[in-house]
């Protein structure tokens, strides 16, 4: 059954439309015509989450699929985390809004090599054992939730809130459930992982996962999809259905390979492949499109998918490995899927996604050819970072609109020999080209990327990272033009597997003694803003990355001892100080000691030889020694990568082969395909920017209602998604003036988070007249149900905004008190206000200043409703106060105060609901309801 969410997110919910799934685009399929019911989950806030362009693909292609149905779920803030546990509520899928054990899969994305915390924070909140065995042996015996492991919410170790009723949230007792797959000898769903870290050395993980999806999941997941209905239709034993599902090219799963003493992995039955195959996809953009959240999230735009893989060879990038070949996406399918998606989803700003966006070499025209459609639409267009020897005038062109965006590059290295040590493939003057070229486009901040820690790096190597930035800034100067700004980020280097670098390490030590060089240099030089990544977190993602199967306990006991999302940005002391408690009480302190000083332990024994960051170049003695992700065919020669860091101690550089000759990495073949480059198109001629609409020759006055759930969403929500809304219907909508035009859309006053209404007022100001009737059916058809239209009127453009015509207000609220009462009593009440001649309330102004201000003043109308509230001891109650924009306006919990202070009794506002706002008609001294 639902989990009754409503419950959950009161007051104390920061940001409660993250958990409603009522977002433009989420899909609601029917529960009982489907067949497998997926999870797809992404373990990090809803902001993050939710505009995850690979998380949004795969919901939309799952749903996609007959008999399927694909909710979502994401990591609790911590306040509701609490909440769910002191309640005793499983973690809930956001559409169905049913608990995780309710569906057939959940899939996590492992897209970070310590946010595997925030998945066992989720499994623990959904009531689900943690590893696979307890999964496995829990055999539907004992409490819900019991895991196998104790009870539900036990296993992490911080304060627990008591429980404010013992009845859990549900709509019925909770029971444990009932496994979709009879034979599975298990009641809980499979749980898989997908995404860059599981797909690059799953074995630190293995323990927690059915299986890993490794690769591109476009048609990965389909198949899986289809195995599971088989199975399911078939009454496999959950044995049985993972056995079928490791024969799927892509699907590795751990309990058919054990772990042997040198840390390798070897199947422990016949019928499991011996390497397993990572997935390549083609890019689908149309799939890019829809999940419009309501609230404003990280990447709060349409993305679309240019080219997926690079051939560019850096050394150090395992994206970059882990993706070949590069294929192009056609140029007309990005033109198509951008003008479509801009449309349907009401954005005013879309990305361009690749690992290097400027080595799609059609960019320059799908940018200019988008900028051309939707010039009259004040779109922008942005980048992530891209190589800044392919930065020219083309692409400046596209950038921006009439917001500008900024401007990112990734030198990545100092000196020309540390950038040819790490393939990096740009010289000191295309690099000067680059950062002059955005200079004279009109940039004055631009973001670098380098990093310190690099194989053969010296000191030279490191200062030559201020020296370039000195240099960069000399070079860019113009006559009435500001010191080109820079913000850099250094980052500590780590090694991945599946690279040349896999067996490079670098100490804490020799980590903070290049920082602290870099920051005396730094020190002083104006206009350059440095950031450095906190060493600690490098080597435990350096110690994790590259592990093996044995720090699964170390995982489980951090999360036990706090660590997580909550912890990373609240208090990375405490992060920290969790991973060095877990690390202390596992038998692996020696192997993170070793991480620390910059040596590299290959095995699973102390007697193993480690390999010094000094020793180079490393023996092949060593370097033929087993990886514990070795059995993962990524399709890239081990022997090759060898060879390639052989070449990066020579400062030898490999072309790209993209676009010369090949490399012979091993890829290009039957099982990967091979490099897709689409030639460019022509560019087409630039029409010219946009040219905001400024001309009000309609005024629309609009009254609408928030209801239901959308009484959650913020009032900045709101203005967001009335902006959205008028972009889809194709409203022909005025702008402001000025360098960040807005469109002319004024909500009268911002409705409190959580109260509903029936009496909202919204002006809208149109360049073009067009009928009433028409812009209401328009704008209706965009506007989610919970926000109805019930009339537009039509004003004089010149007359004053219903902001500033803006008097009072109407609330019909819900009001419990402490004591019982009867109406009689509540009426006593409510005269002892009405006949007050002053009730003194301190108020706060937004600059912090206090003043005292009589609420009477402010209350025109109060009265006791007939119709009694069913809640116990609570009544409504409406009444007129005054509501002005300059901070003269009557809250409910203003009416909660007047009530506490004449009355001996306490009060609590369980609801509000605006009746009404009120107008003032001017040359009239009384105002009215319009």
């Amino acid at each position: 059954m639902a989990v009754a969410v409503e419950e959950l997110l009161t007051a104390d919910i920061l940001k409660p439309a993250r958990y409603l799934g009522n977002e433009l685009g989420a899909v609601h399929k029917p529960w009982n015509e489907a067949s497998v019911r997926w999870v797809l989950t992404y373990p990090e806030v809803y902001e993050v989450g939710a505009s995850n362009l690979g998380h949004i693909i795969l919901y939309n292609i799952l749903n996609t699929q007959p008999r399927q149905l694909c909710d979502r779920a994401y990591l609790p803030a911590p306040d509701l985390a609490a909440k769910l546990r002191s309640t005793f509520t499983p973690l809930f899928a956001v559409e169905s809004r049913r608990p995780l054990t309710d569906f057939d899969i959940l899939g996590f994305s492992l897209s970070y090599e310590l946010g595997a915390t925030n998945i066992l924070e989720m499994l623990d909140l959904a009531g689900i054992p943690l590893t696979w065995r307890e999964r496995q042996e829990s055999g539907g015996v004992g409490e819900w939730g019991s895991g196998g492991a104790g009870e539900w919410g036990s296993g992490r170790e911080y304060p627990i809130t008591s429980p404010q009723s013992p009845v859990p949230n549900h709509q019925s007792p909770i029971t444990i459930p009932q496994s979709p797959f009879p034979n599975h000898h298990s009641p809980y769903p499979l749980i898989f992982a997908g995404g860059q870290t599981a797909t690059s050395n799953p074995e630190p993980y293995a323990d927690f996962f059915d299986f890993f999806a490794l690769g591109d999941g476009e048609e990965l997941l389909p198949e899986i999809g289809l195995v599971l209905e088989e199975g399911k239709a078939a009454g496999l034993s959950r044995e049985a259905l993972l056995l079928d599902l490791a024969q799927i090219p892509g699907v590795y799963v751990p309990q058919f390979y054990d772990m042997a003493a040198d840390g390798s992995i070897h199947p422990n039955r016949p019928d499991v492949p011996d390497r397993i195959l990572r997935r390549v996809a083609t890019p689908m953009p149309a799939y890019s499109i829809g999940l419009v959240p309501y609230i404003e999230t990280v990447h709060d735009r349409l993305t679309i998918e240019i080219r997926r893989g690079c051939t560019r060879g850096c050394r150090f990038c395992q994206p970059g490995m882990l993706t070949r070949p590069a294929r192009d996406v056609e140029p007309e399918q990005v033109v198509k899927a951008i003008e479509e998606g801009m449309r349907a989803t009401g954005y005013n700003e879309f990305s361009l996604l690749s690992l290097s966006c400027s080595d799609y070499l059609a960019l320059p025209a799908v940018g200019m050819e988008i900028r051309n459609r939707l010039k009259d639409e004040n779109i922008s267009l942005s980048l992530p970072s891209q190589r800044v020897d392919r930065f020219d005038e083309n692409i400046a062109n596209i950038l921006g609109g009439n917001r500008q965006s900024g401007l990112t590059f990734a030198p990545e290295a100092g000196t020309q020999r540390m950038r040819d040590i790490i393939n990096k493939g740009l010289t000191n003057e295309e690099l000067l080209r680059g950062v002059k070229t955005g200079f004279e486009q009109g940039w004055d901040k631009i973001k670098l990327y380098f990093m310190i820690g690099l194989p053969g790096e010296t000191d030279v190597d490191v200062l030559g990272i201020a020296e370039t930035v000195r240099w960069l800034q000399q070079q860019c100067r113009a006559k009435g033009r500001k010191t080109l700004n820079f913000t850099l980020t250094i980052s500590n280097f780590t090694p991945k597997p599946h690279t040349p670098f896999q067996w490079h390490s670098v100490s804490t030590a020799e980590f903070e003694r290049k920082q602290s060089l870099l920051r005396s240099e730094f020190r002083g030089m104006k206009g350059v803003k440095v950031n450095f990544t906190d060493v600690r977190i490098s080597a435990m993602e350096d110690f994790i990355g590259r592990g093996d199967r044995r720090l699964a306990s170390v995982l489980r006991r951090a999360w036990e001892l706090g660590a997580g999302m909550d912890a990373w940005f609240d208090s990375a002391d405490r992060a920290f100080a969790a991973w060095g408690d877990a690390i202390a009480q596992s038998d692996l302190t020696w192997k993170y000691r070793q991480v620390e000083n910059g040596e590299w332990v290959l095995g699973t024994g102390k007697e193993q030889s480690p390999i010094p960051n000094s020793q180079f170049p490393i023996p092949n003695s060593l370097l033929d020694k087993p990886l514990p992700w070795d059995r993962i065919d990524t399709g890239i020669d081990k022997n090759w990568l060898k060879a390639d860091l052989q070449r990066s101690l020579e400062a030898a550089t490999v072309p790209d082969c993209s676009f010369e000759g090949c490399s012979h990495c091993g890829v290009c073949g039957v099982d990967f395909g091979h490099n897709v480059v689409v030639e460019p198109p022509p560019i087409p001629e630039f029409v010219g920017h946009f040219v905001p609409k400024q001309e009000r020759v309609q005024r629309l006055r609009v009254w609408f209602g928030k209801l239901g759930n959308m009484a959650l969403v913020s009032h900045l929500d709101l203005a967001r998604l009335f902006d959205r809304a008028v972009r889809r219907a194709s409203l022909p909508i005025a702008f402001t003036n000025g360098f960040h035009a807005s469109p002319r859309i004024s909500i009268a006053n911002a409705l409190p988070l959580g109260a509903t209404s029936s009496g909202e007022i919204v002006d809208f100001e149109l360049t073009e007249h067009i009928d009433v009737a028409t812009f209401q059916a328009r704008l209706v058809t965009q506007l989610p149900g919970n926000i109805p239209i019930y009339r537009v009127e039509e004003v004089e453009p010149r007359t004053p905004s219903s902001a500033q015509l803006l008097e009072g207000v109407e609330y019909l609220i819900t009001v419990a008190a402490a004591a019982d009462a009867s109406t009689d009593r509540w009426k006593q009440w409510i005269e002892a206000i009405l006949a007050s001649d002053a009730i003194l309330w301190e108020q706060t102004s937004k600059s912090g200043k206090k003043q005292m201000v009589n609420l009477r003043d402010r209350l025109f109308e109060l009265e006791l409703q007939e119709n009694n509230s069913p809640i116990d001891r609570a009544r409504y109650v409406r009444y007129v106060g005054s509501c002005r924009n300059d901070g003269n306006l009557l809250r409910p919990d203003g009416v909660i105060y007047m009530l506490a202070q004449v009355n001996a009794c306490e009060f609590q506002l369980l609801h509000s609901h605006r009746l009404s706002l009120i107008l003032q008609v001017q040359n009239c001294s009384n105002p009215i309801v319009v």
